[in-house]
């Protein structure tokens, strides 16, 4: 009869066990995060431990594309996204009317002038052909190093979108090729000075070449930091709050982004 008891007792705890375990998995926040492949997805799949342990059941969906992300979050297939900077953002509200809003920030991805053929800005010559990005966003980010740089000077000051119309000032007569974002780095070796993301040299393998710009944007640059991303009316959501700061207080995270970036502190901020 004892015997009976205790597997009855034995059955009723483990049965208890697995229904407070079922339970606890289901009093976990699930949190679905949008991004994109590199330093932005990487750091997402390093907080997911520590996310855990703070009772954040965190799936990361990756898009190899700029467009699909803010779409999935404004369609509430994701919660947040984190591949963008406030700048891009602002574009695509104005463009397609998502009410979308900054819930935090995450990363700020330098940029840099880089030339495989000078050692330093004073060496450029006069007509200097230059590469730039053809987008307005970063266009103008481009514009404004160059102008930080000391080589022209922008009639918007350091307002963010300008275009090489605003180029007021062009003592060296600087010559500007507009090139689609992802093809500058191919652009290098046919032109004297290509702005462009470190973030790209470190992608093709070439890390130590990612820490050889002539000039590097920095932590004044904020307006380009790139943050999490949520649905308008879910930007105070506690549950999207409490990620963040478990994200910007992450050890792995900051290793993670470090590693990214070849370990060099000129190619990026921690903006928060």
């Amino acid at each position: 009869m004892t015997n009976k008891i205790n597997r009855r007792v034995v059955a009723a705890i483990a049965a208890a066990a697995m229904l407070g375990g079922w339970q606890l998995a289901q009093a976990a926040d699930k949190i679905r995060v949008a991004s994109t492949p590199g330093a932005t997805a990487d750091a997402i799949k390093a907080v997911i431990a520590d996310a855990k342990s703070q009772g954040l059941d965190v799936e990361l969906v990756e898009f190899t594309d700029w467009t699909v992300p803010n779409e999935a979050v404004n369609n509430g297939d994701v919660d947040l996204n984190f591949f963008q900077h406030q700048a891009f953002l602002n574009n695509v509200i104005k463009e397609r009317g998502y009410q979308l809003k900054f819930v935090g920030l995450g990363l700020l991805q330098n940029i840099g002038i880089y030339s495989e053929r000078y050692q330093s800005l004073a060496d450029v010559p006069p007509k200097a052909k230059v590469a730039i990005a053809n987008d307005p966003v970063n266009q103008g980010r481009g514009l404004a190093l160059l102008q930080k740089a000391g080589l022209i000077r922008l009639r918007t000051g350091d307002a963010p979108g300008a275009t090489v119309a605003d180029v007021t000032d062009n003592p060296k007569q600087l010559r500007f090729y507009e090139v689609e974002g992802p093809q500058l780095i191919r652009s290098l070796p046919d032109v004297d000075l290509a702005v462009l993301w470190p973030s790209y040299f470190v992608s093709a393998g070439k890390k130590e070449q990612a820490s050889k710009a002539l000039a590097y944007s920095g932590i004044a640059d904020r307006f380009y930091a790139m943050g999490f991303v949520s649905q308008a009316s879910r930007a105070d959501d506690p549950k999207l709050r409490k990620f963040v700061q478990v994200f910007q207080n992450s050890a792995a995270v900051k290793q993670a982004i470090s590693q990214q970036f070849n370990n060099d502190p000129k190619l990026y901020t921690l903006p928060w």
